[in-house]
C-alpha cells in the first residue's frame, strides 16, 4: 500500500478545485460584517440611505456565492475522500490476496473485516472533509484575525491571546485521544470476530445450547467498547467546553471594551458591530478545533493499523523468473519433504513419486499430517528441507498461478460462495467453463440433486451452502473441482458425508479420469483400495507403501484399519 499522500496527488484536481472554492467562500464571509459597518456608520447613524440598496444587494451577492462555493467545496472533498478510500480498500484487499496461509491461520476474519470497513471509513471523513475543514479554520481564523487588527488593534489582543491558548488545548486533545481511538480499534475487531464466529457458527451454538455462554462473550467485548467510548466521551467532555467558555467570553469582552471604546469616540459604532461580526465568526472554529483533533486522531489511529496490515509481508511469493511450463502433464515427487511449524514437525522425510495420470492413496489417523501434503503442493506452505516437484519443476520456481492452476482441490472443509449453483461449479474457471461442461461436472458429481431445486443450476445457495446437506455441498465441490479440467486433481477426504452408493459411483468416474494425476486422501479404505500405491503416516512419517494387496499383506496400519472398517479377512 502506498503513502496516504500519494494517494491524496491523484485526486490534485478535486482538491484544488475544492481549495480554490473554499478560499472564495471564506473571503465572502469575511466581507459580510465589513459591510455590516458601512450599514450601521452610514445608513444607521449617518442617514445616508443612498448605500442601503448596494448593502442589500453584497449580502444577496455574498450569500449566494458563500451557497454555491460552500456546495463545490463539500462535493469534490467528499469526492476526494470517497475516491481515496476506495483505491485504499482496492489496493489493501488486493494485498490481503496476495498473503499466504500462515498469515490467515494466525489473523481473525474479524480484524481484517475491521481494518476494511471502519478504519477505511475514518481515513475517508480525515482526507476528505475533515482535512479541508481544517484548512477552512486555518484559513479563516486568519482571515478574521487580520480583519480584526485592522479595525482595532486593542481590540484584537484578547483574540490573539484565546487563538493560541485554543490551539495547544486542541494538540493535547488530539494526543490524549490517540491511544484511546487505537484502543477503540483493536476492540472493535475483536467485537467483530466474535460475531463472526458466533453467526458463521449458529448452528454449532444452538446444538450446544451455548447462546448464554456466546452472547456473555459478546457483551464482556461490547462493555469494553463501551467503556473505550466512554473514555474518549470523558476526555471530550473535560476538555471541550474550554474551547467554549472561550468562544463565548470573546463576544462578551469585546461588547465591554469596545463599548467604552465607542463611548470615547476611539472607534465607530459600525466598527464594534464589525467587530462583534468577527468574534462570532472565530468562535466556531475555535470550537471545531477540540472536534476536528478528535476525528484527526482516530484517523491517524486506523491508519496506523491499515499500515501494519500493509507492511505484513506474504511468506509465498512467486519468483521473479518462474520457469514456465508449455503443458502441464501432471507428473508430482516429494522428496525427502519435512515441514515444521513452530517448532512443531509436522511431517519428516516423506517421499513419493506419483507418475502422471497414476492414482496415490494416504492414509493416516487424524493428525499424522495427510492434509499438510496437499499444503506443500499448493505451496500454502514451502518444506522445513526437501523438494516438492511437478513435471520434474521444483515448484518454488513456478508462478504460484501457473501452480495453482495446474491443480483442483476437494477439501473436507467445503467452503460455496453465497451465489448460483452454476457459479460455484465455474468458479475455477469463470470465463472458460461452458454451461455443458457445467451439466457434465454435475453429472460426474452424482449431483443430480441440482435438477429438484427451485432455478436448478441457477438457484442462489446460501453463504457456504448453508440449506443444503453435507452430501450435497461435498458433491458440488467435486463437481468445481472436475469442471476445472486440471491435469492434477488432490481429493481430501472428500467423500466423508456420502452414502456408500454415491461414493462408488463418485470412485468409477474418478477411475476413468485416466489422464489425471490423483491424490486421494482419506480414512476410509473404500476411497484408496483401487489406487495405484497407497501410502500410511503415522506422526508425520511414511510407516507403511505398497499396493491395497501388498499392505494388507503386511498386517500393519493398513490391515487394522481395514478389519476395522470391513471386519476380519476371509
Amino acid at each position: 500500500m502506498k503513502k496516504l499522500t500519494t494517494y491524496m496527488r491523484r485526486y490534485w484536481w478535486r482538491y484544488l478545485i475544492g481549495v480554490v472554492s473554499l478560499v472564495l467562500a471564506v473571503v465572502l464571509d469575511n466581507l459580510n460584517p465589513q459591510v455590516t459597518r458601512v450599514v450601521v456608520d452610514d445608513v444607521m447613524v449617518g442617514g445616508n440611505m443612498n448605500v442601503l440598496l448596494p448593502c442589500l444587494g453584497a449580502f444577496l451577492v455574498i450569500t449566494l456565492g458563500r451557497t454555491v462555493f460552500q456546495f463545490t467545496k463539500e462535493y469534490n472533498c467528499d469526492m476526494a475522500g470517497a475516491s481515496i478510500s476506495r483505491d485504499i480498500r482496492n489496493d489493501l484487499f488486493k494485498h490481503v490476496q496476495k498473503l499466504s496461509m500462515g498469515f490467515f491461520d494466525g489473523t481473525n476474519t474479524g480484524e481484517i473485516m475491521s481494518r476494511l470497513t471502519g478504519d477505511i471509513g475514518n481515513i475517508w471523513g480525515g482526507v476528505g472533509f475533515i482535512a479541508m475543514l481544517m484548512c477552512e479554520i486555518i484559513l479563516h481564523t486568519t482571515l478574521v484575525v487580520v480583519n480584526m487588527v485592522r479595525l482595532s488593534p486593542k481590540l484584537a489582543i484578547f483574540p490573539c491571546i484565546a487563538i493560541p491558548i485554543c490551539g495547544f488545548l486542541a494538540i493535547f486533545l488530539e494526543k490524549k485521544l490517540d491511544k484511546v481511538y487505537e484502543d477503540i480499534s483493536e476492540e472493535r475487531a475483536k467485537m467483530n470476530t466474535v460475531a463472526e464466529e458466533n453467526i458463521s457458527g449458529t448452528r454449532t451454538v444452538k446444538a450446544f445450547a451455548r447462546e448464554k455462554f456466546e452472547l456473555d462473550k459478546f457483551l464482556s467485548h461490547n462493555k469494553k467498547y463501551y467503556d473505550l467510548n466512554m473514555k474518549q466521551s470523558k476526555v471530550m467532555i473535560k476538555y471541550y467546553p474550554l474551547f467554549q467558555l472561550v468562544t463565548k467570553l470573546l463576544p462578551l469582552v469585546t461588547i465591554l471594551i469596545g463599548g467604552n471604546m465607542v463611548i470615547k469616540d476611539e472607534i465607530s459604532l459600525g466598527t464594534l458591530a464589525a467587530f462583534i461580526s468577527y468574534c462570532n465568526y472565530i468562535g466556531w472554529p475555535m470550537e471545531m478545533i477540540g472536534w476536528v483533533s478528535n476525528e484527526m486522531a482516530a484517523t491517524f489511529a486506523s491508519w496506523k493499523k491499515l499500515k501494519k496490515l500493509a507492511d505484513e509481508i506474504p511468506a509465498i511469493t512467486s519468483p521473479e523468473n518462474p520457469q514456465i511450463l508449455e503443458n502441464v502433464k501432471g507428473a508430482i515427487t516429494f522428496e525427502n519433504v519435512s515441514f515444521s511449524i513452530k517448532d512443531k514437525e509436522i511431517l519428516k522425510d516423506i517421499s513419493f513419486n506419483l507418475p502422471e495420470g497414476k492414482t496415490l492413496g494416504i492414509m493416516g489417523a487424524t493428525g499424522s499430517g495427510k492434509s499438510s501434503i496437499f499444503t506443500m503442493l499448493f505451496r500454502f506452505y514451502d518444506p522445513s528441507s526437501g523438494r516438492v516437484l511437478l513435471d520434474g519443476t521444483d515448484v518454488k520456481e513456478l508462478s504460484l498461478s501457473q501452480l495453482r492452476k495446474s491443480i483442483s482441490q476437494v477439501s473436507q472443509d467445503v467452503f460455496l460462495f453465497s451465489d448460483t449453483v452454476n457459479e460455484n461449479i465455474k468458479f475455477g474457471k469463470k470465463e472458460d467453463t461452458s454451461a455443458e461442461e457445467i451439466a457434465e461436472a454435475l453429472k460426474m458429481a452424482s449431483a443430480d440433486f441440482v435438477e429438484g431445486l427451485s432455478d436448478k443450476g441457477d438457484t442462489v445457495i446460501g453463504e457456504r451452502g448453508v440449506g443444503l446437506s453435507g452430501g450435497q455441498k461435498q458433491r458440488l465441490s467435486i463437481a468445481r473441482a472436475l469442471s476445472k479440467h486440471s491435469p492434477v486433481l488432490v481429493l481430501d477426504d472428500s467423500t466423508s458425508a456420502l452414502d456408500t452408493e454415491t461414493e462408488h459411483d463418485i470412485q468409477k468416474t474418478l477411475e476413468k479420469l485416466t489422464d489425471t494425476t490423483k491424490i486421494i486422501i482419506s480414512h476410509r479404505i473404500s476411497a484408496v483400495r483401487h489406487a495405484d500405491e497407497i501410502i500410511v503416516l503415522k506422526d508425520g512419517a511414511v510407516a507403511e507403501r505398497g499396493t491395497h494387496d501388498e499392505l494388507l499383506a503386511q498386517k500393519g496400519l493398513y490391515f487394522e484399519t481395514y478389519t476395522a472398517q470391513y471386519g476380519a479377512i476371509a
